[in-house]
């Protein structure tokens, strides 16, 4: 009976660590390139293997999805396929030359055609969202504009905020990318608001980018010293095991 109790909580304990959906503010924008068309983005959960992730660049009208919400016509949308494994909170991911035949991504794949995929350097915005395909939300999770939300594309009904999940930038920048820490906080939760705020981003305004790499470099967060009580625990299960063992 004792084993049993001891297997249900390890199940668990398993369970609790199962990758999630994704859900709005579980990814942020952390670098814009008009001039290569391309951008980065930083996961701060665990992105289950092959996990499909959408961008759309047309405007969303800001009525509820299901209940008129929905994109116009004529910019561009790709999806993203993360890949066989999983993708660890605090990765950084970039996507290279969007809107050319040679795009790449640094992990996974990109998949789709429809529209002009470039990039503006004014009245741009890119949604980052989940659903049966990049015109059909059923969830936004994050968002980027260096034209301003509203006439370049609402946020109303998405779920998005600017400052907690979507990054207003300078108007008519061609290059942008965070520039606050990427390491010391206790969560990666505590980095949403961070990243998102435009006041921690470098706005590089108009000029020659093509050629500039953002930085890549992943987030990390303090280590956590395990409590007693799980050392406890664990020191016990071993015991027990140990000697069922000699028992058997």
């Amino acid at each position: 009976m004792f084993r049993n109790t001891i297997v249900s909580a390890l199940l668990l304990v398993a369970g609790a660590n199962a990758h999630a959906a994704l859900t709005t503010g579980d990814i942020a924008f952390t670098s814009f390139n008009a001039d290569e068309d391309g951008f980065s983005l930083v996961a701060f959960v665990d992105i289950g293997a092959n996990t499909t992730i959408h961008f759309n660049d047309n405007e969303w009208n800001g009525n509820a999805i299901g209940a008129g919400g929905a994109f116009n016509s004529g910019e561009g949308v790709l999806s993203w396929n993360s890949g066989a494994a999983p993708i660890l909170a605090g990765t950084v991911i970039r996507f290279s030359k969007y809107d050319q035949a040679s795009r790449s991504v640094s992990v996974g794949s990109l998949f789709g055609a429809g529209g002009d995929n470039g990039i503006n350097a004014s009245n741009e915005t890119i949604y980052a969202l989940l659903g049966s395909n990049a015109n059909t939300p059923t969830a936004f999770l994050a968002a980027i504009s260096n034209g301003g939300f509203g006439s370049n594309g609402e946020l109303a009904n998405t779920g998005l905020a600017v400052g907690s999940s979507a990054v207003q930038l300078n108007s008519g920048t061609d290059y942008a990318e965070y520039a606050g820490p990427r390491s010391g906080e206790a969560a990666f939760a505590d980095y949403r608001l961070l990243v998102n705020a435009n006041a921690n981003w470098t706005n590089l305004g108009d000029g020659s980018f093509a050629a500039r790499v953002p930085n890549t470099e992943n987030f990390t967060v303090a280590a956590v010293p395990v409590p007693g009580a799980v050392w406890l625990f664990g020191s016990a299960l071993a015991g027990f095991l140990g000697v069922s063992r000699r028992k058997a």
